[in-house]
């Protein structure tokens, strides 16, 4: 307003102002580049500061013994007196015990930091017992290659993948020699065949690199049958169903359940409801098991399990009024 004012008056002209206006531009410039090239210069850092730690870190040492395979292994699974510590120092698990037979349905259940997603992290071999052993039908799971002992296993986590490609290159990931009948089969088994139908192309429908072209529902359901098609021995299952709507929830509990079948599973259950019939319930809180049994039998001991049961059912009907 006060350029425009003085140049009505004559005090300055017209390409006074658009000099003004050209050289506050060239001053700082230089400026906003210098604050963009610090910002970027302070995320490469913080890049290269991860990519030296990941460089920097110990090679995995494989105990596995030669020509150990685990084709004939049938999922009794067996923890005695496991100890594991992240750092050294302080001990998450501290004297975990439990026997699993083959084809049971064990839920670990417990307060955040308890130690559920540890277990399945030694059970794995993501990380190596500090004490005591895994055995897996007798055999310690270090004598196993990585490699070797994660084809027992099949897992459906709360967070799913899909990657850029068809609907059924996305299925035969988990196990690339399929026919497309198993393909098939394994869908119908996921209560996803249907769907898949209705898609445009069907089993040759592209899915983009995010997957954000069909429903969180059925990406869940397209790795449960990714799972089936494996065929694995033993199945970890980490709370498939907390973010879906209660209708969908249905569909992935009955695929879930088809899963399970004739295969020993480890359930990590934070909706207590989700998990009432399975065989065995280990209720662990501190790294350790405070108590096991069925549902029914958890509940009539009215104890740490009970307390967290009627806990989360007070939420729910609250929520429900």
């Amino acid at each position: 307003m006060l350029d425009g004012y003085l140049a009505i008056n004559g005090t300055i002209t017209v390409g006074n102002i658009q000099s003004f206006i050209q050289y506050n531009k060239q001053f700082t410039q230089p400026i906003n580049q210098i604050a963009q090239i610090s910002s970027m210069l302070q995320a490469m850092i913080a890049a290269a500061e991860r990519i030296f730690e990941f460089l920097e870190e110990q090679e995995e040492v494989d105990t596995g013994k030669e020509n150990k395979k685990v084709e004939n292994l049938k999922g009794n699974v067996t923890f005695d007196h496991v100890k594991f510590s992240y750092d050294g120092e302080t001990t998450i698990i501290k004297d975990f015990n439990a026997k699993v037979q083959e084809g049971q349905k064990i839920a670990i259940v417990g307060p955040t930091g308890a130690g559920k997603t540890t277990m399945v992290k030694l059970l794995m071999r993501f990380y190596d017992v500090a004490d005591g052993a895994i055995l897996i039908d007798g055999h310690n799971i270090k004598d196993f290659d990585r490699g070797e002992l994660r084809k027992m296993f099949g897992m459906v986590l709360q967070d799913t993948w899909l990657f850029g490609g068809t609907v059924k290159d996305n299925i035969k990931y988990g196990k690339e020699e399929a026919t497309d009948d198993q393909v098939i089969e394994a869908a119908k088994a996921a209560h996803v065949h249907h769907f898949i139908k209705t898609l445009p192309q069907g089993y040759n429908s592209i899915i983009n690199e995010e997957s954000s072209n069909i429903s969180a529902g059925q990406k869940q359901l397209m790795t449960i049958a990714r799972v089936i098609l494996a065929n694995p021995k033993i199945l970890i299952l980490d709370e498939a169903t907390s973010s879906i709507d209660t209708r969908t929830e249905i569909q992935i509990q009955s695929a879930m359940d088809n899963l399970m079948k004739g295969r020993t599973s480890f359930i990590i259950a934070h909706r207590l409801s989700t998990i009432k019939n399975a065989d065995l319930i280990l209720v662990m809180n501190h790294g350790d098991i405070v108590e096991q049994g069925n549902h029914e039998e958890l509940l009539q001991k009215n104890g740490f399990y009970a307390e967290l049961y009627n806990s989360q059912f007070e939420v729910e009907e609250r929520l429900r009024t």
